[in-house]
């Protein structure tokens, strides 16, 4: 169990548990009137997502069965419950057009696969390469709405490439730091439809810039 300020989330059920990446996304994520979550786990970026845009609409998705039925719990004890709809389905075959589209993806491409398929299923692409998620946003954002992704450090690239294929363009970006003087570790990737100027920030893991980001979560 995880205890946030507004809600609750329980983990029993998901592969993914929450973690530093969801948070930040979460936290850091741009919204709008219709939000969806792409991939959803446990339910806890619908859940902030809902808590920062009182007057949105979030949609939720998984693959997973477990997590679908995890996100529904957590979402039903939660104050969002009207706000938030959790549904199973794949994000390649998932219709409507939303304002904002937020995703922690699957992010291992060339790595081992683990033999627990749940949790392969979190963390692989192989059920959502950076290529669909990018097409199947491409396709489900508005013209004036914004993707938001979070990515480890050496996958930035392929994220980006992929964006840029489909005819996104990069809105902002935010070098994620576990510590001031190593090099980021992740990084939180916006894309809009049209070209704009693209904002560039570091946030530090601990830092008051961190804490401020978190604080309206965090107990």
């Amino acid at each position: 169990m995880f205890q946030f300020k507004q809600f609750t989330i329980q983990q029993e059920l998901c592969a993914m548990k929450v973690g530093t990446d969801g948070v930040l996304l979460g936290a850091w994520a741009k919204g709008g009137p219709r939000i969806l979550d792409a991939g959803t786990g446990t339910g806890v970026i619908a859940l902030m997502m809902a808590q920062r845009y009182l007057e949105a609409q979030v949609t939720a998705i998984d693959i997973d069965e477990g997590a679908v039925r995890q996100a529904q719990q957590n979402v039903a004890q939660s104050p969002f419950l009207t706000q938030v709809t959790v549904l199973h389905e794949t994000l390649q075959e998932h219709q409507g057009a939303y304002d904002a589209i937020v995703s922690n993806p699957p992010f291992f491409i060339d790595s081992l696969a683990a033999p627990d398929e749940q949790r392969n299923m979190a963390r692989h692409t192989a059920t959502l390469t950076y290529a669909e998620l990018m097409q199947a946003a491409y396709r489900l954002l508005s013209n004036d709405g914004e993707l938001s992704v979070v990515v480890p450090f050496d996958y930035r690239q392929r994220m980006e490439d992929e964006a840029i294929f489909v005819g996104f363009f990069p809105s902002r970006v935010c070098a994620v730091k576990t510590t001031e003087r190593k090099p980021a570790k992740r990084y939180l990737l916006a894309f809009r439809k049209h070209p704009c100027p693209c904002e560039k920030e570091q946030l530090t893991i601990g830092s008051e810039a961190y804490r401020q980001l978190t604080a309206d979560f965090y107990l």
